[in-house]
Formats: structure tokens, C-alpha cells, sequence
């Protein structure tokens, strides 16, 4: 018998496909507890049908190891087909093979740490100036000011424009935003087919961005900067239509789940004052002002234990997407060539065996004791692993160091009562009525 029967004679994973093309897209949606169900009923392997493709969902640490190191060789990475269509042709994260590659180490460059540290100072003016503005605020819903402030920082850092989030292209970038992960319908009051229409604008107008500065001469330095004379091994640089599409994918990483994650962690510190307690007396100790540099931003061990535990427990990210280019079997099951197969970071973020009382919220699991073991089996993954992690996974941090050390240090919150705090889920995580706050300078 050759392998390909062998493969063929194991069963595929257990579950069911439900309807025909639309499958169980509307549930994976707009059910909080799709996945808990599907696990107390298949455990963590089964088999569904979402975005219209027969999909494979791989639960755990282990699962996790096994597709990060077999890319390119069973899998590539692959997106639902609205995400694909409003992320680029030419996008970084639906490219795969030599071309992702060489993609992949030009827009590193933006992430370097000596660029990195370039950023620090527009980060905590920024920061800065929006605690001011908060405070004068009082009361107010936390949510879509987050989504303004990380949007004007990934702005001003990427392609160097002011104040963004008050322009037509803020706009534009929230309804895009709405369309990534919805019914692949193009009509014109659809979310997909509104998302669409806001690409092409957006488009337009980093163009705009684009021609000015090459006009410029090319004299700031920002991303679009570096974007802009970067070379592949071939001495090619990037064309006009793939620029824009890296821009967008960079404006897109900075600034939507960068917002989840600090809307959380404003959320479950405000939930937890034993723990933003221990912050604050972390930050006295140090006592570190702004200009801070990444060496000082790195010493404050507790604040990166919690900032660690708020991605476990509300990952912006929920999981990633594959595609088999060939047969093959994991844990006794067959994988057919050309099905969707998926990682899960929530569900992995749950994993009783790493994580005891796991709903809890506990920085101290991330503990330098305790913290080894969870990264070496793949069991904390926030920001994806392997080939394909997130590029911009130490931006991130950064820029949550920053706000959370320069939040703790001068400023009071509370949360209003009679909200919804119910974490609404697509595109990503963030509390139903937007998390709404009482914050106070010292």
C-alpha cells in the first residue's frame, strides 16, 4: 500500500458540516460558546464548515508545534476569503513561499529594535496627550478613543500623518475593519460589499500619502520611509500596488488588535485593584519617566507578567487559518489536501493542563518560574508562532509598556456601572458597550 492509501484508510476528524455552503459560518460568528460546544462534543480535533470550505480545527499546544513547523511542507497559510479580498493581492499575510519571505524581511525592517527605540518618543507625546485629554473628559466611553489613539500613533509612525483618526481615512479604516471576517456577499449595504467600497477610498488616499512623500524627496522617518528604498535580493523595490497593500496591512496590525488588547488590559485591571496595586508599586520602584528607553520598558517584570495574562485571557486574536497542499494525518486523523485546517489561540489559552484555574486572571503564572514551560510547548501563542508570527509582535508590546506604565503612574479609573461588559468578538475582542470609564489625573 502507498502512503497516499494509507492516509486515506485513517478517518477523517469527527463533527458534522451542517448546511450546505453557508455551514456553521453564522454560529463560528455570533456564538460565544461555538468552540466550547464543539469541544465538549468532538474534543480537540473536529471538523466544520465556515466561510464555505470544509475546515479542520487543531486544538492545543502540540497541535499549534505541529503546523508552525510543518509550513510549506502540509500547510500555507491561508485566510477566509473576505479577509483575503480586503486585505490585497499583494498583502504580506495572504503571500506564502519565497515571495513571503522576501516581503516578510523588508517590512521587518520597520520593527527593528534600533527603529524601535525611534518610536518611543512619538508614543508617550501621543499617550500622553490623550490621558490629558481623557482626564478632561471625566466620563466617557473608553473603546472608540482607544481605537483613535492607536490609529493615530500607527498612522504617524507608518506613513507619518497627524491627528489621523480625526480624517476621512479613520473612517474609512473602521467600516473596513467591520468587513475582514463577514459573509463573502457583495451587495452594496452588505458588510463585505460597504468594506470593499472603503478599500478603493482608502486606497485613494495612501496614494495621496505615497506620491507626496516620494515628491518630498523621501526626507521622514517613518515605515513608508523605509517602505519606500527598500530592496529584495534582487535589488527590486516594492511597486506602487504593493506599497498600498503593505500600508494598509501595517495600519491594520497596529492599530485594531493592538486596541483589544489594551482596552483588555485597562478592562481586567480595573476588575482586579490587588493586581493594579502591585503595578503601581512596581512603577514607584522604578520610578521611570518619559523619555523611557526599551532598556528601562524592559525592567518592568510585573507589568509585562500582567500585560502577558491579559493576551492569555482575551487574546486579540482568536486563532489562525491554513490550507492542506497535501494529505496528511495528525493524532490518528486524515487531512485531506485543500481543506482549511485551523489553530486556536483561545482555546490553547485555555488549556487546563498549562493553565490551572484558568478562567482566573493570575500575572503570576507568567512568573519567570512558571512562565518556560507554557512557551516551549506552544501553549502561549498571542501572537501566532512559527514562519508566519506576527511581525509587528514587539511594536506591540512597546506600545503597551508605554501606555499601561505612563496609565498606572498618574491616572485613577473606574468602570461605570450598568454596562455590558460582554466581549463582543468580531473582528476582535472588546466589551458590548464599549467600556465605559470614570478616570482621574492623581
Amino acid at each position: 500500500m502507498n502512503e497516499k492509501s494509507d492516509l486515506q484508510s485513517l478517518p477523517l476528524p469527527p463533527g458534522d458540516f451542517a448546511l450546505p455552503f453557508i455551514g456553521e459560518t453564522l454560529n463560528f460568528l455570533f456564538d460565544r460558546n461555538f468552540y466550547q460546544k464543539k469541544i465538549a462534543k468532538y474534543g480537540n480535533i473536529f471538523k466544520i464548515n465556515i466561510f464555505g470550505n470544509p475546515t479542520v480545527t487543531m486544538i492545543g499546544g502540540e497541535a499549534n508545534e505541529f503546523l508552525f513547523r510543518h509550513e510549506n511542507q502540509y500547510v500555507v497559510s491561508t485566510w477566509p476569503k473576505t479577509t483575503k479580498v480586503l486585505l490585497g493581492k499583494t498583502s504580506l499575510s495572504v503571500k506564502n513561499g519565497d515571495f513571503h519571505t522576501s516581503r516578510r524581511k523588508i517590512l521587518a525592517q520597520a520593527f527593528q529594535p534600533r527603529v524601535l527605540a525611534t518610536y518611543l518618543p512619538t508614543i508617550e507625546t501621543i499617550t500622553q496627550n490623550y490621558l490629558k485629554k481623557w482626564a478632561t473628559l471625566g466620563e466617557f466611553t473608553w473603546y472608540p478613543e482607544l481605537r483613535n489613539y492607536t490609529f493615530d500613533i500607527a498612522t504617524k509612525l507608518f506613513v507619518g500623518v497627524d491627528n489621523c483618526s480625526q480624517t476621512r481615512l479613520c473612517h474609512l479604516f473602521e467600516e473596513w475593519c467591520e468587513g475582514l471576517f463577514s459573509i463573502p456577499v457583495d451587495l452594496p449595504w452588505t458588510k463585505f460589499g460597504k468594506a470593499l467600497k472603503c478599500r478603493e477610498e482608502m486606497l485613494q488616499e495612501i496614494e495621496m500619502i505615497v506620491k507626496q512623500r516620494q515628491k518630498e524627496g523621501n526626507v521622514k522617518s517613518d515605515a513608508l520611509s523605509l517602505l519606500l528604498t527598500a530592496e529584495d535580493e534582487n535589488g527590486d523595490r516594492l511597486t506602487l500596488e504593493e506599497l498600498k497593500d503593505q500600508v494598509l496591512l501595517l495600519l491594520f496590525a497596529g492599530h485594531e488588535t493592538l486596541t483589544s488588547a489594551i482596552a483588555s488590559f485597562c478592562l481586567l485591571t480595573a476588575q482586579h485593584p490587588e493586581v493594579l496595586a502591585k503595578i503601581r508599586q512596581e512603577q514607584k520602584t522604578l520610578n521611570y519617566q518619559p523619555p523611557f528607553s526599551l532598556e528601562q520598558l524592559k525592567e518592568m517584570t510585573y507589568l509585562e507578567q500582567v500585560l502577558k495574562e491579559v493576551l492569555r485571557l482575551i487574546p486579540p486574536v482568536g486563532g489562525g487559518f491554513r490550507q492542506a497542499i497535501q494529505d496528511f494525518s495528525y493524532q490518528g486523523y486524515h487531512i485531506p489536501k485543500g481543506w482549511t485546517v485551523q489553530y486556536q489561540i483561545a482555546q490553547t489559552h485555555q488549556d487546563k493542563t498549562l493553565y490551572h484555574h484558568k478562567d482566573k486572571f493570575d500575572p503570576d503564572r507568567f512568573s519567570p518560574e512558571n512562565s518556560v514551560e507554557k512557551q516551549k510547548k506552544f501553549g502561549f501563542v498571542p501572537f501566532g508562532g512559527g514562519l508566519r508570527e506576527c511581525i509587528g509582535k514587539e511594536f506591540a508590546r512597546l506600545e503597551m509598556r508605554v501606555f499601561a506604565s505612563l496609565l498606572t503612574q498618574n491616572y485613577q479609573w473606574e468602570l461605570s456601572p450598568n454596562q455590558d461588559l460582554t466581549m463582543q468578538l468580531i473582528p476582535t475582542p472588546h466589551p458590548k458597550d464599549g467600556l465605559k470609564v470614570k478616570l482621574t489625573m492623581n
